[in-house]
């Protein structure tokens, strides 16, 4: 395997640059700029030189031996000056040394990867965590990458490994009397297994990580000039709709991200539903009643009833003449000319996205997890009265749960996951 350099730090122009060096010849190629190098793990002061013998850069450098690194492998640092002339200059010198290429991206961590420093769910927590936005996509992510999917998923494996061993004792050494094989141990087995599958359930049915990226999505629903368009805009702090007295001005969706408290939402304007003989306006009605079923919130801002029980039935335009009381069943009134009644709202879904968010101390899947996930739950939950059909199934079972931490991970699956990394991570 060759040997692999990249600036890990951010683009330059910066404070300090670090390049780093991974690989069998990381040592000698630093030797090569540096000289004679430092103690492990022993930060000290070098000149990096070409090899015409030209000052480069002072930079602290750092050696890592393999295999407790970063990547498993014999690591170098050069914590150099940020400029881009240096930078350069440093990156061309090493490009010059036999054995060396420069680094693809998400290449250190592939091989952080390969070498069984991470497994997959931690690299996707990585990735996660490069791309985070979010306070709670920076909780998440870190919770990934410090390892507490790969731990729960480990976890569920030995868990299934002490039920197959349990399974093997009763087929292979049924005849010694130390060994438990009737059908009441087989009996507790099986409920063992259903227990199992159970527990993975709960985390498989928890929200998923997706939620923290894709946002909550809030839906505005009601008839014409109910004043949705206007509560888009309050809401979302821009004249994102059209507003105005003529009925039918909203057409068709109207989406408007919005980062809110740390939680990411997308608030949806509909057209007002009415019963329409223009096709057009038919369309959009349709459209709004697809998005007020699939809300995550529904926002309902008619005078009659929502046609969904968890709707929040919002009293609107209150600061019009003959609305100033609030009827029965309402759960707020909003007025524009009251910012404190936006805020009450806002706190009202806040409230309600807290329960539809993966939680901090909990564990959060992403999508193919959950995937896997549940298809193991189906393989342990598949009856048999068979002790070497239900063998069969937690070995499946055991199979598809190390899918999810990447020990049977396709090529295809890892460069998708690591062409997400930039260049020197």
């Amino acid at each position: 395997m060759k040997t692999i350099y990249a600036v890990s730090s951010g683009r330059p122009p910066a404070a300090i640059a670090v390049v780093r060096i991974s690989g069998p010849a990381a040592c000698t190629a630093a030797e090569t700029l540096a000289g004679r190098l430092p103690a492990p793990r022993h930060a000290s002061l070098r000149g990096l030189r070409d090899a015409d013998g030209a000052l480069l850069d002072r930079a602290l450098v750092i050696v890592f031996p393999g295999p407790r690194t970063a990547t498993g492998e014999d690591l170098v640092e050069f914590h150099c000056h940020g400029g881009r002339a240096v930078i350069a200059a440093v990156e061309r010198a090493l490009s010059r040394v036999p054995g060396l290429r420069p680094a693809e991206p998400g290449e250190f961590t592939r091989r952080a990867l390969t070498n069984g420093r991470i497994d997959l769910t931690e690299a996707e927590g990585l990735a996660d965590l490069l791309e985070a936005e979010t306070e709670g996509q920076r909780i998440a992510a870190i919770n990934a990458a410090e390892g507490r999917v790969s731990q729960a998923v480990r976890g569920w494996m030995d868990d299934v490994a002490m039920l197959s061993a349990r399974i093997e004792a009763m087929l292979d050494f049924s005849d010694e009397d130390d060994v438990a094989s009737d059908a009441a141990a087989f009996d507790a087995i099986r409920l063992a297994v259903d227990a199992l599958a159970d527990r993975i359930a709960r985390v498989v049915d928890a929200p998923p990580v997706e939620r923290l990226k894709d946002g909550i999505r809030v839906v505005i629903g009601g008839p014409p000039n109910s004043g949705k368009s206007t509560l888009l805009n309050l809401m979302g702090e821009r004249d994102a709709a059209i507003v105005s007295s003529i009925s039918g001005t909203t057409r068709d969706r109207i989406d408007v991200p919005v980062m809110r408290g740390g939680i990411a939402y997308v608030l949806t304007d509909t057209a007002g539903l009415i019963d329409t003989l223009d096709p057009i306006e038919a369309i959009g009605v349709t459209r709004a009643e697809q998005a007020i079923t699939t809300a995550d919130i529904l926002v309902w801002l008619a005078d009659t009833a929502p046609p969904r029980d968890d709707a929040i039935w919002v009293h609107a335009r209150a600061d019009l003449a003959g609305r100033d009381v609030v009827p029965e069943g309402r759960a707020i009134a909003i007025a524009q000319t009251d910012p404190a009644s936006i805020d009450r709202l806002w706190d009202e879904l806040h409230r309600r996205a807290d329960a539809l968010l993966p939680r901090s101390e909990g564990v959060a899947l992403k999508a193919h997890q959950r995937r896997q996930c549940a298809a193991a739950i189906a393989t342990l939950r598949e009856t048999s009265a068979d002790p070497l059909i239900v063998a069969e199934h937690l070995r499946r079972a055991r199979s598809i749960l190390a899918e999810v931490l990447g020990l049977d991970a396709t090529g295809e699956m890892l460069d998708a996951l690591f062409g997400r990394f930039c260049i020197g991570k």
